[in-house]
Order: structure tokens, then C-alpha cells, then sequence
């Protein structure tokens, strides 16, 4: 199929894309604080003016994580009763006895909810959900200033 075949026969139809970086930051609680952070993201994109492409959302650091829910009171509570009952925090973990920081709960929840997530996006806006919010969850003992980094990849 490819015997004989030149580049110069092929046709290319190569869409032109960017890529785009910035950061966000955040003071939070700790202990399971949970940020709706979906208007700042959303922000991002508007002023890309980029039109379709995907959303890397990463929070630096091993004691805070990111995911998708509806942003309500009750379901906050559900997260922080879910990861309670999970990864209790005043069990002892052997993180605690090396460092002697008392947060070794908070790396646990953390690695199991995950620093990052892709949200697509069309028409230069968020193909979120009409209940659905992106979330940061801060699992650390103690308040923390926590940054977002929001990397697009998208047409131009």
C-alpha cells in the first residue's frame, strides 16, 4: 500500500492548535475543604478564545485532589463523611510516624481522588454538566495556598 508511495502525494489536512497555561491559586481550610473552582477554569477558556479542545486541570501537591460532583451543602458533607469513613483521620498511619506531621490520612484521600482531570470544551465554553462543578478538595491537617495549573489544548 505504501510501496512508491512520496510524501508530495500525501494530503494534509493539519488544523492549527495551541496550547495555553495558566495558573490559578486558592487559600483553603484543609480538612476536606472543597472549593468549587468551575467559574475560574471556565474563565480560563473564555479568555483563550480557543474554540475546541481539553482542559487539563492539575493541583499541585500530595494532599489535595480533583474531581467533578454537584456543588451543593449536602453533598459536601456526603464527600467528607464518605472519606471519614474511608481513611479515618485520627487512625495512625506509618506517614505519621516518619514525619511526624499527623496527615499521612491526607496523602491516602488524596492519591485515591487524584491531582487532575480533562474536561473537554466546545464552542469556547466547558462541556460540563448543568449540575456538574469542577472541585478542588483540600485533605491536608491545616489551611493551605493552593495552586491550580489549567493547561488548554485546542484549535485555534
Amino acid at each position: 500500500m505504501w510501496v512508491g508511495l512520496r510524501v508530495s502525494d500525501l494530503v494534509f489536512n493539519i488544523t492549527p492548535m495551541k496550547i495555553l497555561t495558566e495558573t490559578l491559586e486558592y487559600r483553603t481550610k484543609g480538612r476536606c475543604d472543597i472549593v468549587d473552582i468551575s467559574s475560574d477554569v471556565s474563565g480560563v477558556v473564555s479568555r483563550s478564545g480557543l474554540q475546541e479542545g481539553a482542559a487539563l486541570v492539575f493541583v499541585v501537591g500530595s494532599t489535595a485532589g480533583l474531581t467533578t460532583c454537584e456543588y451543593e451543602p449536602g453533598l459536601e458533607q456526603d464527600i467528607r463523611d464518605f472519606f471519614e469513613k474511608l481513611i479515618p483521620e485520627k487512625k495512625g498511619y506509618h506517614h505519621d510516624a516518619t514525619w511526624g506531621d499527623a496527615n499521612g490520612f491526607s496523602h491516602l484521600r488524596a492519591s485515591l481522588l487524584k491531582p487532575s482531570l480533562v474536561v473537554p470544551f466546545l464552542k469556547g465554553r466547558l462541556a460540563t454538566g448543568t449540575w456538574q462543578q469542577i472541585v478542588l478538595v483540600d485533605f491536608d491537617n491545616r489551611p493551605r495556598q493552593r495552586t491550580v495549573i489549567v493547561q488548554l489544548h485546542g484549535k485555534i
